[in-house]
């Protein structure tokens, strides 16, 4: 049944295209690998983070910089920014995990706002106005991401799109792959019961920071990824609003489901193309809807469709 599932989701991904704006889908994606990568911590580790934005953020500068001012392909540009991410994520992560709880959350808010003020004060970001005009150049020297291919009389940019689900299923299989192995049921263990694991022998320490490392680095591969589809690299890619916004999407999905954290994204970005013209009365209205799902749905829209289906049969 599960190989059904992910072969129809496979094939919705391929033909997305060619029904939705693809502008539209490949910002769905990045989102999406952005909250899973967040609920790696989060769903399976039990940490908080209010700071993912600057792994987010930091990637997208750094790639950036390296496409628009070194010449780099988009895919080492995309590497550049993955591996800075997880530099980030392991000097932030070796300060963080010392705390446990509300305190783990501040010292994550509070290095991401250090990030925050050199993005803004570095002279190669381009400060409030960001880093604009930044190229998609050729993928592997070869293939130009600016292209378009007209189907039924509209231009598409297939090249780009399917880079960018190519990412996505790279970086969703990932973490696919790490909570389905002994790894992922160390992190478990460690986020139920933290003196049991460590009276069991394991290093918590160490699991700890290794999943902060890979979800931070996940996270920048999805903040690389947006950086080329927008040609844009902005303060609101690291600042807290953004943090915030990745942890709304993981509770509307369900903490700890594997496809909860892309549905409450898919959700949150949809919302937010949708109701566009109320102006800033957007915030109150998602405000609302998140207030009314986590009194409805405790486990969000996946978990509580995995725990009805669990009990039908």
């Amino acid at each position: 049944m599960n190989r059904f599932v992910w072969l129809a989701l496979l094939a919705l991904g391929l033909l997305a295209p060619f029904a939705v704006y693809p502008v539209f889908m490949m910002k769905l994606l990045c989102f999406a690998l952005f909250a899973a990568a967040f609920n790696l911590l989060l769903g399976y580790t039990g940490l908080l983070s209010f700071g993912h934005a600057a792994f987010f953020g930091g990637a997208a500068y750094v790639t950036g910089h390296l496409v628009k001012n070194l010449g780099l392909t988009p895919e080492l540009g995309v590497l550049a920014g993955t591996l800075f991410a997880g530099l980030l994520g392991y000097l932030v992560g070796s300060l963080a995990i010392r705390r446990q709880g509300i305190y783990f959350a501040m010292v994550t808010l509070a290095l991401a706002q250090i990030v925050y003020f050199l993005a803004l004060k570095l002279p190669f970001t381009g400060g409030e106005d960001g880093l604009q005009g930044i190229p998609r150049g050729l993928l592997f020297g070869v293939i130009d991401l600016n292209r378009h291919v007209t189907v039924g009389g509209t231009p598409l940019p297939l090249a780009l799109y399917y880079f960018t689900f190519a990412l996505f299923c790279l970086g969703f299989g990932i973490i696919y792959r790490a909570i389905h192995s002994p790894f992922g049921q160390v992190l478990k263990a460690i986020r139920e019961n933290e003196p049991r694991a460590r009276s069991l022998g394991y290093k918590v320490e160490r699991f700890k920071l290794i999943a902060f490392v890979l979800s931070s680095a996940l996270a920048g591969m999805a903040g690389a990824m947006k950086c080329l589809i927008f040609q844009l690299a902005s303060l609101t890619d690291v600042s807290w609003h953004t943090s915030g916004e990745v942890v709304l999407m993981t509770l509307l999905g369900g903490v700890g489901t594997v496809l909860g954290p892309a549905a409450g994204a898919f959700t949150v970005v949809t919302l937010q193309s949708q109701l566009t013209m109320v102006g800033p009365w957007i915030t109150v209205i998602i405000g609302g809807i998140f207030v009314v799902c986590v009194l409805v749905f405790r486990r969000g829209f996946v978990g509580e469709l995995g725990r009805l289906l669990r009990r039908s049969l």
